[in-house]
């Protein structure tokens, strides 16, 4: 009995290490190519996975905030996807380089011209964003998520500080701190003056790339000692019950 105890204990201690450090469910996420500061300008990817294994995604919907409207939005050329910017009129015009906005772009969507992104895919869909507002910690951007069986999934849920997690969360886009030498981030029309500042967002791009992937290999490789440990107890006792059973 204290064999089959301690047997099954192992196999679930493993199964436990296993499930608890499963990823977290996918869905659409938006993340900045290196940092995405108040005041500033930033390049971000909204990541778009396949979640479905007998349908493609074939249309990105994105909703621009607006009571934190963007004066620039410019998407990058997506291979295999039009794009389309939609412009909407505001009630309050934003100031931008001493000019007066007064539309800004509330909605991006992307179409693809072929199959889409197919199961076991993602895709990223880089946009340049700015100025980033300096009274906000973050921005929701709200996107609809077509899939090639006309299945559409709203991601519009707000996440709320305290409570879990939603069932169908809107990206959210974290910003940090405005920089302390006044200089705004680079993107589109403000990259002209500053190639140190491109330079150093590569550079922590690249640091956090590395640090990323150095967390996720230590995460493997203790999720695989743990379950290769509870599987050598296991085998160690059942080897001597053989041999005193023998």
């Amino acid at each position: 009995m204290k064999v089959s105890r301690i047997v099954a204990a192992g196999a679930a201690a493993g199964v436990t290490v296993l499930v608890l450090s499963a990823p977290a469910f996918a869905h659409v996420s938006v993340q900045p190519e290196g940092t995405a500061a108040k005041g500033g300008y930033a390049v971000v990817d909204f990541k778009v996975p396949n979640e479905r294994d007998d349908a493609s995604t074939t249309k990105l919907e994105v909703n621009f905030p607006t009571d934190h409207p963007l004066a620039s939005v410019m998407p990058e050329p997506v291979p295999g996807w039009d794009v389309k910017v939609t412009k909407s009129k505001l009630d309050k015009p934003l100031e931008m380089h001493g000019e007066k906005i007064s539309e800004a772009v509330t909605k991006v969507t992307w179409t693809a011209d072929g199959d889409g992104i197919k199961a076991g895919f993602f895709q990223k869909f880089p946009v340049s964003i700015g100025t980033l507002p300096e009274d906000a910690d973050e921005l929701v951007f709200k996107a609809l998520q077509t899939y090639s069986n006309k299945e559409v999934v709203r991601w519009i849920e707000v996440p709320q500080e305290g409570q879990e997690e939603p069932d169908n969360p809107a990206p959210v886009l974290e910003l940090s701190a405005a920089a302390e030498d006044g200089h705004h981030g680079s993107s589109g029309e403000e990259a002209s003056d500053s190639e140190p500042a491109e330079k150093a967002s590569a550079e922590t791009a690249a640091d956090t790339g590395s640090s990323d992937g150095t967390d996720t290999t230590a995460r493997v490789l203790g999720i695989v000692g743990i379950v290769v440990g509870a599987a050598g107890v296991a085998y160690g006792v059942l080897a001597g019950r053989r041999r005193s059973n023998a």
